[in-house]
């Protein structure tokens, strides 16, 4: 599948992500194990985070998506570049049809982060213009125990 568009946000490795977000998205999902996935209590409320935030994407509200992510993703990008990059990748795909989660796996590792607890989720996602696109998004568990999206990536 070509990539349509890949936005990632990595504290650690932004520059890396930002020069190869299709390699990004498959070490992201190949770190992600299935089995522990069904063990997560966690992967419920990550689920719930990233509709939310999903929604507010769907909305055309970029910037406030920017402001509801994860410290990870505010240090990796500044507000006004994500709403700049969020916005041109999303306006020309249209409005969301259908979306269907496909996967939801629990990590504690992946590339380019800290340690944590991350939930990589993956959308069979419908646009007005483009159908057949894969959506992920990464929610991880910030210290309080609430989940946070730190990366989104199109393709």
């Amino acid at each position: 599948m070509k990539a349509i568009a890949a936005i990632v946000f990595s504290a650690a490795a932004a520059a890396a992500t930002f020069a190869s977000p299709v390699l990004h998205a498959q070490e992201a999902a190949a770190a992600a194990s299935p089995a522990a996935a069904q063990a997560a209590p966690q992967i419920a409320p990550a689920l719930d985070a990233a509709t939310r935030w999903l929604a507010v994407m769907d909305a055309g509200k970029a910037a406030e998506a920017w402001d509801a992510g994860a410290p990870v993703m505010q240090s990796a990008i500044t507000r006004d570049m994500w709403n700049k990059v969020g916005t041109d990748a999303r306006a020309p795909l249209g409005a969301v049809k259908s979306r269907k989660q496909t996967s939801a796996n629990f990590t504690k590792t992946l590339p380019g982060v800290p340690e944590g607890e991350y939930v990589v989720i993956q959308y069979a996602t419908d646009f007005a213009n483009r159908a057949g696109v894969t959506e992920t998004v990464v929610p991880m568990r910030l210290p309080d125990g609430s989940w946070k999206v730190t990366t989104y990536l199109i393709r």
